[in-house]
């Protein structure tokens, strides 16, 4: 468990290195696509931790059963996979994926509501 979490920790201390590289060129290919790629690892390790966590607590816990099936998680790895070549036709609207989904999570999901009923 922890080194899932040092995992998800070491990709998250790299974003502020690559965003500030995004911003100082402007948006350009190359900061861009290594954004993306930060991006990526970091929502590869939060699945990682996320299923770390479940297997230890078990899929009936609370935890297991607040993440279901993890759609978010699932599908920022997707558009994160997609950005990222993208980046190099156009990186403005590769970066518009990236808020996307970061939008995408802070909008709340019906699964902490399940999670509060049962």
């Amino acid at each position: 468990m922890l080194w899932a979490n040092l995992h998800l920790l070491f990709w998250l201390s790299l974003t502020p290195f690559v965003t500030a590289w995004l911003g100082e060129n402007h948006f350009t290919a190359w900061p861009a696509a290594l954004y993306g790629a930060v991006l990526l690892c970091a929502a590869i390790a939060y699945y990682i931790l996320a299923r770390a966590l479940v297997t230890l607590h078990g899929s009936e816990s609370a935890i297991g059963i607040a993440l279901g099936k993890d759609f978010k998680g699932k599908i920022s790895i997707v558009i994160y996979l997609a950005a990222i070549p993208l980046s190099f036709v156009r990186s403005w609207l590769a970066c518009s994926l990236y808020v996307l989904v970061a939008v995408m999570w802070l909008v709340p999901d019906r699964r902490i509501e399940r999670t509060i009923v049962q």
